[in-house]
């Protein structure tokens, strides 16, 4: 019995840690409702101007906070974009970890230039 509860116990934190980082597939799912890729393109490597980001293959960690900050809109610790913050003021926590999750886990060209 006790192999069994530790089994389920370690079941539950890898469950627990994998939804922290955010679920892949949830993410597809949102950006696809939201259709992300009309600006930031098809692959989200080939934004639709220049001034847009690439999205594919970014730092999960980053992304999250660039959508929060979206979400919080133009004050203390936020960014002003009408059209980012209209599209993420929908979305929860875990939402943004999902969308994060699938961003970054999709190839990307993001170069570092030293």
């Amino acid at each position: 019995m006790s192999k069994f509860i530790a089994a389920l116990g370690l079941t539950l934190l890898a469950a627990g840690a994998a939804q922290a980082a955010g679920n892949v597939d949830a993410g597809k799912a949102l950006a696809e409702k939201y259709a992300c890729f009309s600006c930031h393109g098809k692959d989200f490597n080939t934004p639709i101007d220049p001034s847009y980001p690439k999205l594919a293959g970014q730092h999960r960690d980053y992304l999250e906070h660039a959508l929060k900050t979206y979400k919080r809109g133009d004050g203390a610790y936020g960014r002003n974009n009408a059209i980012m913050t209209g599209q993420v003021k929908p979305l929860s926590n875990q939402d943004i970890k999902d969308v994060a999750a699938y961003l970054h886990s999709l190839p990307g060209n993001l170069a570092t230039h030293r």
